[in-house]
């Protein structure tokens, strides 16, 4: 079985510039809020103090492409989940971004090259590692 591949209309950094609940000084507190997809459906966002990682499915419908995602990461320093989906019009990235059991809001983003670092005490939005396998000590260790 081949791996699944992301469609190449949605690889790359998109730049939220707008949102239907939140203002643009909530979108830009902790990094210019974005969205990104990777060749291999996943991606990950970021916009205030919202913050996940992407699993994600693509496919057409009335001949466009459009992605549905899952996610999970952070809300405001408490755990976060939810879900989404968007599609590619022109040049925008138009969707719909869900927090499980609180708010949803449309979204719009635009292409752009990934923020530089530094810009309002910026911190990384890396991928949250996965913990690892714990053996336990071996016999006759604590």
């Amino acid at each position: 079985m081949t791996e699944a591949q992301t469609p190449e209309a949605f690889v790359g950094y998109w730049r939220i510039v707008e949102m239907e609940l939140w203002d643009k000084d909530y979108l830009d507190l902790v990094v210019p809020a974005f969205i990104e997809f990777d060749g291999k459906q996943m991606g990950q966002f970021q916009f205030g103090t919202v913050r996940g990682w992407l699993d994600c499915r693509f496919e057409e419908r009335g001949g466009a492409e459009v992605v549905e995602f899952s996610w999970e990461g952070e809300n405001d320093n408490d755990p976060g989940c939810g879900r989404g989906w968007a599609g590619v019009r022109k040049d925008r990235l138009e969707g719909r971004l869900y927090i499980h059991g609180g708010d949803d809001s449309g979204f719009v983003a635009s292409r752009a090259d990934r923020a530089a670092p530094g810009r309002r005490g910026q911190r990384s939005v890396a991928r949250r590692p996965t913990p690892a396998f714990r053996r336990p000590p071996p016999s006759g260790r604590a």
